[in-house]
């Protein structure tokens, strides 16, 4: 049998997870000493609270997780004679896949006959939620582990994601946004549009003054980029700016048609550590990121 993992920073709650039978890693993060694993030390995210911690002025830090932590996660299921597939956010953002290679050697070796297999989605929150939905469909949709990954190896890149960011400080301290220059931006108005790029790395890719531009621009992204756009699921998501998400949605209806439906999606606290509160993002099917 196969068993499906996935991890906390791609946005998937638990009742999403059950939806296709995704396994979820926690990934943390900690405020004031305290380290916090999402729908592990709670079962429902309060974005609400979370975000409204964020504009006090409280900023959480995050963190890797230990090969152990992994062999904890992944060895019950391939001692079990399963095999793992695990659709996680990009390599490029992060450290902690260093330890979880470390522990997948360790297992590899301990579990000869078994498979353990990954997709990068090169991504993380609205856009690694995107792809692990859609890997999900292929798989209850009977597709062998091999015609999943192959689907993966062309398909990932076809999926783009352009956001703003609200307040600076967040991007300017984590230091994972490359060419983000304005660093007094929020000041004057200025939102820089961040994109993931093919290599899975935050990108600033412009910069527009005002929320209704910056919106705008996010808009002339999926008119240049998107492919078949209706055909897919179209994500909107924001860090707990529900009305501005839903504002920028009604727009993508005006542009694209009253018929484009839209799921919504809130960001989870780990990657919200960085991005702060009041952020929007679009994910669509597109030509290329």
């Amino acid at each position: 049998m196969l068993t499906l993992y996935t991890d906390t920073d791609t946005d998937i709650t638990p009742a999403v997870a059950a939806e296709y039978g995704y396994k979820l890693i926690s990934m943390p993060y900690s405020v004031d000493a305290k380290t916090i694993y999402p729908y592990v030390d709670f079962t429902e995210f309060d974005a609400r609270t979370f975000y409204d911690m964020l504009r006090r002025g409280v900023l959480p830090t995050t963190s890797a997780i230990s090969k152990e932590r992994y062999l904890e996660y992944f060895e019950p299921e391939l001692a079990a004679g399963n095999d793992i597939l695990y659709v996680h956010f990009s390599r490029a953002m992060t450290v902690t896949f260093n330890a979880m290679d470390e522990a997948v050697a360790e297992l590899r070796a301990k579990y000869p006959a078994r498979r353990f297999e990954e997709i990068d989605t090169k991504g993380i929150t609205t856009m690694s939620y995107a792809i692990v939905r859609a890997v999900g469909d292929q798989v209850k949709a009977g597709k062998t582990l091999d015609e999943v990954l192959a689907w993966a190896e062309t398909e990932v890149d076809h999926y783009a994601m352009y956001f703003f960011a609200d307040d600076l400080k967040f991007f300017r301290r984590s230091g994972r946004v490359s060419g983000l220059a304005a660093t007094m931006g929020t000041l004057i108005g200025i939102r820089p549009i961040i994109y993931m790029s093919a290599d899975g790395k935050m990108v600033s890719c412009g910069k527009e003054k005002g929320r209704v531009k910056a919106m705008e621009h996010l808009i002339g992204r999926v008119a240049e980029l998107g492919d078949d756009i209706k055909h897919y699921r179209f994500y909107v998501g924001h860090t707990d700016a529900p009305e501005l998400a839903k504002e920028l949605g009604g727009m993508l209806q005006e542009r694209f048609g009253a018929d484009l439906a839209i799921e919504y999606v809130v960001c989870n606290p780990t990657a919200g550590s960085h991005a702060g509160p009041n952020g929007v993002a679009v994910c669509f099917h597109a030509k290329h990121r």
